[in-house]
């Protein structure tokens, strides 16, 4: 560090969430010789969500510190995805054909992600709750609460990864904008799937709404079904959510193995968060602080590690010389420009995704189906593999 470190700090950064996002950064921080802290409000270290994609700019970004290798090692590659109606197949995006290092997307648990990515972190204090976050201009001061009664910490720096928990730390200084949408879905991992391709996506669209099937690690498949909007009666008095999803996947894929695979369904909604900042002084938001998107697409967590393989080396070099800001706003400007695109995708998605009426599904079927005949078919397998954030560099590319 440039000059004296201040005596009034206990750590150069404290990094508040203990999922991937803030896993990832402590990990790269601790590397390079940050002290660095990782306080985590969960008692456990369970996996706060049930992501399972990992995108080729985000294996680039994991690369040199082995933790793709580790990913890699435990995954399902998926080269390609097709869409489809029930009878017929509308078209296909090869991700194998955009020319990137890792052609193809990575399915694994988050739980093996969290540990490649966490490697070289410290340990999270886990069950302690930040109250509240103040900037004292050399430093932050943090106010916590834990089984061990109220206490306070400083930091040079504090980076909010604590997913939607954390955005109330950070909502005034940082603007939020946020949209709920109406859409209600129904997802279920089984355990085997042989009338499935075993290495390819499958996204089936029906009058009723999208039926999404992903390879898992080991033969299973991942189904995500529409199942209508909040305020509709999705699930008639007596039927569990499994049984739901069951008679989906039957009605719109007519693969009655593959329905009977479903043993336990949860629901869940969506929305869009996308904060006007992720920095503000000495207090920085990354993932699903930062921004949520919907999980349709898969690109929420990848979008989480992006900011925080990119944020560790401009941090880094601004704490050892805290003039050195430049750097930190053209992450800004990145991640933010990321997140849009993201969410414009995500909302497309769910907009095509949608139950609608005989003509109006004809209609959309027979556009997607010529769309994916032509050169937008590469467009689409660019977008959908994350190739168009803003750090998916040519670099990424052989």
């Amino acid at each position: 560090m440039s000059g004296p470190r201040a005596h009034q700090v206990d750590h150069d950064v404290v990094v508040v969430g203990a999922g991937p996002s803030g896993l990832l950064l402590a990990a790269e921080l601790s590397r390079a010789g940050i002290d660095v802290a990782v306080l985590e409000r969960r008692a456990d270290s369970a996996p706060g969500t049930r992501a399972i994609g990992v995108h080729p700019p985000t294996l680039l970004a994991l690369e040199a510190s082995g933790a793709a290798e580790q990913i890699l090692a435990r995954a399902a590659r998926i080269p390609r995805g097709i869409a489809r109606t029930r009878d017929r197949q509308l078209g296909e995006v090869r991700f194998d054909r955009t020319g990137a290092r890792f052609p193809f997307v990575a399915a694994v648990p988050q739980a093996v992600t969290e540990a490649a990515v966490s490697a070289g972190a410290p340990d999270p204090l886990r069950g302690v709750l930040v109250g509240s976050l103040r900037d004292a201009g050399d430093f932050v001061v943090l106010t916590t609460d834990s089984a061990a009664g109220p206490g306070e910490l400083r930091a040079r720096a504090v980076v909010v990864a604590a997913g939607a928990s954390g955005r109330a730390l950070v909502a005034a200084s940082h603007g939020v904008r946020a949209r709920e949408f109406p859409d209600r879905y129904l997802m279920a991992d089984i355990k085997a799937a042989p009338t499935q391709p075993e290495t390819t996506a499958v996204i089936t669209l029906d009058g009723t709404g999208v039926l999404e099937s992903f390879p898992l690690p080991g033969g299973g498949r991942r189904l995500v079904a529409w199942v209508g909007r909040s305020g509709e009666v999705v699930e008639p008095p007596g039927e569990r959510a499994d049984e739901l999803l069951r008679r989906a996947v039957a009605t719109r894929t007519g693969d009655e193995a593959l329905a009977a695979g479903v043993a336990r369904a949860q629901g869940f909604g969506i929305r869009r968060v996308l904060l006007g900042r992720m920095r503000r002084g000495r207090v920085f938001a990354i993932g699903d602080t930062a921004h949520e998107v919907s999980p349709i697409g898969g690109q929420g967590m990848n979008l989480g590690l992006l900011d925080a393989a990119t944020l560790a080396s401009a941090l880094v070099r601004w704490l050892r010389d805290d003039e050195a800001t430049s750097e930190l706003d053209r992450w800004e400007r990145r991640r933010l420009a990321s997140a849009r695109t993201a969410a414009r995708l995500a909302g497309a998605n769910t907009s095509v995704g949608r139950s609608r009426p005989v003509a109006a599904h004809l209609l959309a079927t027979t556009a997607l189906r010529v769309a994916l005949s032509g050169p937008l078919a590469r467009l689409a397998a660019n977008a959908y593999a994350m190739g168009l954030d803003a750090d998916a560099t040519p670099s990424a590319r052989r």
